[in-house]
């Protein structure tokens, strides 16, 4: 399984909403002690855990595409799930559907273009800012305080999610850890 967390390299986008996923494989990648490969012709950062890929690709999320298909061709990868904002859901909500359109997500329109929407999505939630005109604003800015402190909790469920999901179905996963509405206290 090829397990891809989008998001945008550099510091400046480190703890940026649209990051998301990047934030996810990193906690991946501490709990398995993934051990990284050489990944210059993959335009990312890759990582091999038991006979499963961890990547964050480096081409910034409109590109995310390039560097999943290049690991995939190369690995002979068959399943894939790719882990990403989604602002059409509350801040905290974790959601898994297999396939679907992309929805103005940048990274979900160069994956589908490059591999096909065959793949699993592990949708989460970032919520939607006030005014339409702010969204480019609002997933490339950081994580609210009352939202930070809930942050590794929801990072760890859906790592766990992952996990899960090595070993069994979407159906089965979705039913054990979506989040439909995540309860800031």
């Amino acid at each position: 399984m090829l397990i891809v967390g989008l998001g945008n390299p550099g510091s400046e986008y480190e703890n940026t909403r649209h990051n998301i996923g990047f934030m996810v494989v990193d906690e991946l990648i501490k709990r398995k002690m993934a051990q990284k490969l050489s990944s210059s012709s993959f335009d990312g950062d890759l990582f091999k855990f038991q006979n499963h890929f961890l990547l964050k690709p480096l081409t910034f999320m409109n590109l995310s595409g390039n560097s999943i298909v290049a690991v995939k061709k190369f690995y002979k990868i068959d399943k894939v799930v790719v882990i990403h904002d989604d602002l059409d859901l509350p801040f905290g909500t974790l959601r898994f559907k297999h396939g679907g359109g992309h929805g103005g997500h940048n990274g979900l329109r160069s994956t589908d273009e490059r591999i096909s929407k065959d793949y699993t999505r592990v949708r989460m939630g970032i919520g939607r800012p006030e005014h339409k005109g702010e969204v480019s604003s609002y997933v490339l800015g950081n994580f609210s305080l009352s939202q930070h402190i809930h942050l590794q909790e929801w990072i760890d469920r859906a790592c766990d999610s992952i996990e899960f999901l090595l070993d069994n179905t979407m159906e089965d996963t979705s039913s054990k850890y979506s989040i439909k509405k995540f309860q800031i206290k």
